[in-house]
């Protein structure tokens, strides 16, 4: 009988503290994929840890990417127009 106390304390603890509805989601995800991924730990740890608050170090990071993203572009339209004008000569 204390065992179920127990059991049904902790079941509580972890309703409260949002730790159920969180489990349930992501294992819905996981089901509701219609290609199941090879490693349903790692489909589990990848959607648990996108809950966790966001590092600043790797927000600063996405920023630098972001920005890389814009430079290559821009870098590739100007070789573009670049061997465009040396085909002219």
């Amino acid at each position: 009988q204390a065992a179920d106390s127990k059991r049904e304390q902790f079941r509580r603890y972890l309703e409260k503290s949002g730790v159920l509805d969180t489990l349930t989601k992501v294992l819905v995800a996981l089901y509701e994929e219609p290609e199941k991924p090879n490693s349903a730990l790692d489909f589990l740890k990848h959607h648990l840890g996108a809950s966790a608050p966001e590092n600043p170090e790797i927000e600063a990071l996405r920023l630098e990417v972001a920005e890389m993203k814009e430079r290559y572009e821009a870098v590739l339209e100007e070789n573009k127009k670049l061997k465009t004008k040396v085909k002219g000569y």
